[in-house]
């Protein structure tokens, strides 16, 4: 979930005034120079550890690394603490313009006959196997590893590696790749080591003191030092043997230079990051792509409106003989009963009330990103602003039952990461914060909504309902539920896959994610796709003389959330390097909770789609 460039351009012109909370710039100068205003002391601080073999993230703590003696933990919001993050204080603290080099953080000693030194080396070593990586962040911004990709191009990742793996038959895995002396089997290679470099922006020119941090960048590297005492920070890497039988000495550290660099921008420092993700040409395809299908079918609705459309009412509203009027036929003979309640109705009125919750939710969300209020600095602010609409948006959801579907879902997922000890496990206080926002609050709000709804008169229908329900005649095969609404989900469906591909990645891979413009975009398209495809086949069943509409429209549309499972199935196989029982319980534990959420979403739209057109069409035809 990250910052959109483009959409930035809207507050442009406040740049040189104006900030998010939290985001304003920080001067740093030399330690002799040190002011209020100006500070010498940069820390760096550390954040979970994800792996794109696991879907446990595990805070800094849960390895044996080097702890801040005086550790600090800034205070998170809620969207941070739902996605897992945990941010603390580091041993890494450096000062403005002072260079470092090969300086020792910490030593940790493993003895193979003490089992709590066991069990820490073994998780070590774990988390190396799969690869977990570190996230560093430095003036709230991460700390990256750029390296070269193909083509020529340079990928900066704002994580590094633990350390990397190759297995007893010597296959080089992950990270290991990157050095030919990492190569003896079944051995662990730890990256003990990172050379750091702080760029700056100096403020010489402009009017602020000292210096504004623009980048940090680091290069994991792997020694083994002999002397503790006379570092040198060269020779051959820190191996760990797959077997532990002998007594191991880890000693950290780091090195530490500054550049300055007074091309890039304070407000622009997260650019190279983005720019080194090459997906915009792709995003500019899948625009295309929704587009051509938009087009496609506003044509035919456009073509079923000026034309079919006008034709039958023209052709109904004139004044027939009694004989022509008995041989009429199509979707006016069903306007005695078009309107006839469905079964289940409370059932679909509850569905209808949590689509619109959502629809609402992720419009506010989305045009908050667009404008740059949920940039990547802002940590954990896209899932805040959202849970917190959501809850306050109970008023317009009218019932809530069908929300405790995805709280026991949540609840099971939840269970698991405490068991497995996972940072992404939320607190009990959190949980306890989140019950109390549900039911003392949304829950109220829910209740006000439909209080509201019901002292208002009751929605006049264009046409009279008959007594009898008129028999509906023999279907063909495609005008039959089960056909129209498998075909319905398809259009919607093929505007957002590639979009869908970028969003899964952020979540399961762990990289940016921050073309909301490209998403709010799509966002459109698939609202426009899902009411003209279902407002298309809603017209084809009336047509045949169905008029069991209410639950159609629903399901035509929604049923994009099917084919949405299907390529989250397709994506876990084909993508993710997932292993482990727990990690997939979990990832189509979360996967079932964003189905759901799209399948209510989707559906609102097609219904009020459908009852708009239904309510047109039979408001402008003649019925004695």
């Amino acid at each position: 979930m990250r910052l959109l460039v483009a959409a930035l351009f809207l507050v442009a012109p406040l740049g040189a005034a104006f900030y998010l909370p939290g985001l304003a710039p920080v001067s740093f100068c030399e330690e002799s120079e040190e002011s209020e205003s100006c500070k010498s002391l940069i820390e760096l601080f550390v954040n979970r550890l994800d792996s794109v073999e696991s879907v446990l993230p595990y805070e800094y703590d849960a390895f044996d690394f080097c702890q801040d003696k005086e550790e600090k933990r800034p205070s998170e919001n809620l969207g941070q603490v739902l996605f897992g993050e945990r941010i603390a204080s580091s041993p890494y603290k450096f000062t403005f313009q002072k260079q470092e080099t090969c300086k020792k953080v910490c030593t940790r000693s493993y003895d193979p006959g003490n089992s709590v030194d066991k069990s820490k080396l073994a998780f070590l070593k774990k988390g190396m196997q799969l690869n977990y990586q570190h996230h560093w962040i430095i003036d709230n911004m991460p700390v990256t590893w750029c390296y070269d990709v193909e083509d020529g191009q340079k990928y900066c990742n704002p994580g590094f590696p633990i350390g990397c793996f190759v297995t007893p038959d010597g296959r080089v895995k992950d990270a290991c790749v990157i050095n030919s002396e990492f190569n003896k089997k079944n051995t662990f290679y730890l990256f003990n080591h990172v050379d750091i470099t702080i760029m700056y922006h100096s403020g010489k020119d402009e009017n602020w003191p000292g210096a504004r941090l623009v980048m940090a960048r680091l290069r994991p590297q792997s020694y083994k030092h002999t002397d503790e005492n006379n570092l040198s920070c060269e020779g051959p890497p820190m191996e760990i043997p797959g077997e532990f039988t002998n007594k191991l000495n880890l000693i950290y550290t780091y090195s530490v230079t500054f550049e300055e660099k007074n091309n890039i921008k304070w407000a622009s420092r997260w650019d190279y990051i983005l720019e080194s993700m090459p997906h915009t040409n792709i995003q500019w395809f899948s625009i295309m792509n929704s587009l051509v299908i938009v087009l496609f079918l506003s044509g035919m609705v456009a073509m079923i409106i000026l034309r079919t459309l006008h034709k039958d009412i023209a052709r109904y509203n004139q004044i027939d003989s009694s004989e022509d009027a008995q041989e009429e036929f199509g979707w006016k003979l069903v306007h005695g009963d078009v309107f006839r309640p469905p079964r289940k109705g409370m059932l679909l009125s509850v569905f209808l009330g949590q689509g619109t919750q959502i629809f609402i939710m992720t419009f506010i969300t989305l045009f908050l990103a667009c404008l740059g209020f949920l940039s990547p600095a802002n940590r954990g602010a896209l899932m805040t602003c959202a849970v917190v609409l959501w809850v306050l948006l109970g008023t317009p959801a009218g019932y809530v039952s069908a929300r405790m579907i995805v709280f026991a879902d949540f609840f099971i997922m939840n269970l698991i990461l405490w068991v497995k000890g996972s940072s992404a496990a939320i607190p009990f206080g959190t949980l306890v914060a989140i019950l109390a926002m549900w039911f003392g609050i949304s829950v109220p709000l829910t209740f006000v909504g439909a209080y509201f709804g019901f002292k208002e008169k009751p929605i006049e229908h264009p046409v009279r309902t008959n007594q009898i329900p008129r028999q509906i005649p023999e279907q063909s095969f495609f005008t039959k539920p089960l056909p129209g609404i498998i075909m319905g989900g398809i259009l919607p469906f093929g505007c957002i896959f590639i979009q869908l591909f970028f969003i899964l990645n952020s979540i399961w891979s762990h990289q940016m994610y921050y073309m909301f413009g490209f998403l709010f975009l799509v966002f459109i398209i698939l609202l426009i796709t899902c009411s003209e495809a279902t407002v298309l086949l809603c017209y084809f069943h009336l047509c045949a003389e169905d008029y069991h509409w209410w639950w159609r429209s629903f399901l035509t549309s929604s049923f994009t959330a099917v084919y949405l499972f299907i390529y989250a199935v397709h994506y876990f196989f084909s993508k993710l390097q997932i292993t482990g029982t727990a990690s997939t319980i979990l990832y189509f534990g979360y996967t079932m909770i964003m189905v759901l959420i799209f399948f209510l979403f989707t559906g609102t739209i097609g219904f009020f789609a459908c009852f708009w057109f239904v309510s047109k069409i039979y408001s402008v035809v003649k019925v004695d």
